[in-house]
């Protein structure tokens, strides 16, 4: 468990104090012990009020709030108060600014606004984690710390191009691999000196945000802007460990945040934690699957949801606020998935500027009265009930789905072949039918352990790291499936082309050799027509975006292209390797090709559904203790049923025991500790 202080699912979350009375506060203390809520994240955007400048410090008022928060039993989650520099630092010392792609140098304002890379900005930053850490060390109320806020962005101002060529020094060591692994004899790009190499931005090699004339060098400076985050992080996280080595420290993950290459960054988490906010209209598969991400971080451990909404969001298009019972559900919904802690921004909401309109559980109203006091106040009670028993939990996946974040940059940066491919499309499009099926899933990186897995899926691993594909054979070899896509093993960890034939160096596991690769129009697509039933597939179905036109080299030939010059091409291909097989899909098909290809694949793998239930209605299962406990959601509005079939088992959250069919209301949660 996160802390044996607090033996149960933390709920709270982002308590901001400072911007009321004292007497809003002692009101805020009532309500938190009504609603259940035993930690609040605090200090998160502090540091102008801490530090007024160079050498003056002030935590008078941070010593005071501890202390009445932890006289109310209410654990407090510290954050070190630099997620956003203060404005005496950005007059005094301009070098924290940043300069975005077009080379226009920022002001004070926003947050997200500091370089980092600025020497000023990294001093000062680490000083405050130091004292922090020092202050509170020993103060029974910290559970976990909370480094900065929501890293992201980028800078291409001059301490970032030095930097830059420090970091490519270091990771190739001469101009003539860089010249190399670049390819820069084309367009007459060859370096004769590091100081040769600027940033690619909008003023050297890019046009907007997926353009690139040289994607060796934006694929690097990808890697370089993460890293540079991760160096600011690490800062602060080693002063709080300076002085509090067995400290819990995180920072908050934004779930399939580009810039940020999170696989690297978990290493140095001691507990991953993200921020989760889905939109009115984002499918209930894609937040699952962002829960899947969070956990595959650190191989499967628990994390913490440390925000989401009570009621409403502030800064998507249409704010919608969340119907009745919806809050529970998807705070059930991250439990399910692997969450130790349900949280919120915010706990009170502000009166001004861009968050007033951020729902929060004390709402402007700032009494208990409301529909939305009530709702938390529910969940705190059950969670409350619920104690320690699901914590440290575990889900036992058997498919994965390999996520990457260097693949995703590279595929994007890519000058065709189409601008409609996108990653995060096609890595959620082979989750969703896994979802509807209710079979778990983890999502791991190229460098897990493939061997615990029955079925692994790769949508568009277009780029094959060094040892990717030898790990792909073994597994198969094994006795494992593999499933990849279109697009597929086309280029190295440098974004250089494997020439030889696609798919590269997975052509020997796919038994397949692709010559030429369409790029349909929107309004077109072509067909994939079944040679024989698989599963319930039969006859012809719908695909478009890409179509590789392949040669067998062994793999088994099930379905061709219906039209076009490439027509009665293989489409879909399956490889015997060894104990294991192998898959190709060669287009983008519809769902519902889709949906019967991963069912037929699981079911000759004896990979179960976890329930019969109808569409909208999730289940996932996490274990303790040899005891198993399954999660259903009912995601639709009306109520449903749903079906047991040989499982039964006491339900926590009514205490009733749950056999057979079972009925569960519109947006309903049920927890089965099965027997």
């Amino acid at each position: 468990m996160i802390s044996s202080k607090l033996p149960k699912v933390f709920y709270g979350g982002d308590y901001n104090p400072e911007q009321w009375d004292d007497a809003t506060h002692q009101e805020d203390l009532r309500m938190f012990r009504q609603a259940g809520i035993d930690i609040a994240t605090v200090n998160v955007f502090s540091w102008a009020k801490i530090q007024s400048d160079e050498i003056t410090y002030h935590f008078e008022w941070l010593d005071q709030l501890i202390d009445s928060l932890y006289e109310s039993d209410i654990f407090v989650c510290l954050a070190t108060s630099t997620a956003a520099h203060p404005a005496w630092m950005a007059t005094r010392y301009p070098d924290v600014l940043r300069v975005d792609a077009d080379g226009r140098k920022r002001k004070f304002g926003g947050r997200h606004n500091s370089c980092p890379n600025s020497p000023t900005y990294r001093k000062y930053a680490e000083q405050m984690a130091d004292r922090i850490a020092e202050r509170y060390k020993n103060h029974p109320a910290i559970l976990v710390w909370h480094v900065s806020n929501e890293y992201g962005g980028d800078c291409y101002c001059d301490n970032c191009a030095a930097a830059f060529r420090v970091w490519l020094k270091q990771k190739y060591g001469s101009l003539e691999e860089l010249n190399r692994v670049w390819n820069t004899s084309f367009w007459g790009h060859t370096f004769y000196d590091w100081d040769e190499i600027v940033p690619p931005n909008n003023l050297s090699e890019h046009w907007g945000e997926n353009h690139s004339c040289f994607q060796g060098i934006s694929l690097d400076y990808a890697r370089f802007n993460s890293d540079s985050m991760l160096d600011c992080y690490l800062l602060e996280y080693n002063a709080i460990k300076k002085h509090v080595p067995d400290a819990v420290v995180t920072t908050n993950l934004m779930g399939f945040f580009k810039q940020l290459d999170y696989f690297k960054w978990a290493k140095y988490m001691d507990i991953v934690s993200w921020d989760s906010y889905p939109g009115a209209n984002t499918p209930i598969s894609y937040t699952a699957m962002a829960h899947d991400l969070m956990r595959g971080l650190k191989d499967g451990q628990p994390f913490m949801l440390m925000e989401q909404t009570p009621s409403q969001q502030n800064w998507q298009a249409y704010n919608s606020l969340k119907r009745p019972g919806v809050m529970r559900l998807w705070s059930y919904q991250a439990v399910a998935h692997g969450a130790d802690t349900v949280m919120f921004f915010q706990l009170r909401r502000s009166i001004g500027a861009c968050e007033k309109f951020h729902g929060a559980v004390i709402e402007h109203a700032g009494h208990e009265n409301t529909r939305v006091f009530r709702e938390v106040a529910q969940l705190g009670s059950e969670l409350g009930a619920l104690g320690n028993t699901l914590l440290d939990a575990t889900v036992n996946a058997k498919v994965a789905i390999l996520f990457d974040w260097d693949n995703w940059w590279a595929l994007e940066k890519s000058s065709g072949p189409s601008v409609a491919l996108k990653y995060m499309d096609q890595v959620h499009k082979y989750y969703a039918p896994l979802f509807r099926r209710n079979v778990q899933v983890d999502l791991v990186s190229v460098d897990a352990d493939f061997q615990k897995y029955d079925l692994i899926i790769a949508p568009v691993l277009y780029m094959v790291k060094p040892g990717t594909a030898e790990k792909l054979e073994q597994f198969t070899e094994h006795g494992g499936t593999f499933v990849t896509t279109f697009f597929s093993g086309i280029v190295n960890e440098n974004d250089l082309v494997t020439t030889g034939g696609y798919p590269g160096k997975l052509r020997n596991l796919l038994g397949i050799w692709v010559e030429e690769i369409d790029a349909l129009l929107p309004e077109s697509h072509n067909r994939i027509v079944l040679k024989e039933k698989v599963g319930v597939l039969q006859g012809e179905y719908k695909c478009g975006l890409l179509c590789d036109l392949l040669h067998s080299e062994g793999a088994e030939v099930l379905a061709e292209y219906g039209d076009d010059f490439y027509q009665s091409m293989p489409v879909l291909t399956r490889n015997g390797f060894g104990q294991g097989e192998a898959w190709y899909v060669a287009s983008d098909p519809e769902e519902a090709f889709l949906d019967g290809l991963l069912g037929y694949i699981c079911e000759q793998k004896g990979i179960p559904s976890l329930l019969r239930a109808p569409a909208g209605v999730e289940a996932t299962v996490r274990t303790k203790n040899g005891k198993s406990y399954l999660f259903v959601l009912n995601h639709n509005a009306q109520t449903q049923q749903y079906h047991l079939d040989d499982q039964k088992g006491n339900e926590l959250i009514s205490g009733k025991y749950l056999e057979g069919e079972i009925s569960i209301e519109g947006y309903g949660f049920h927890v089965l500790e099965l027997s």
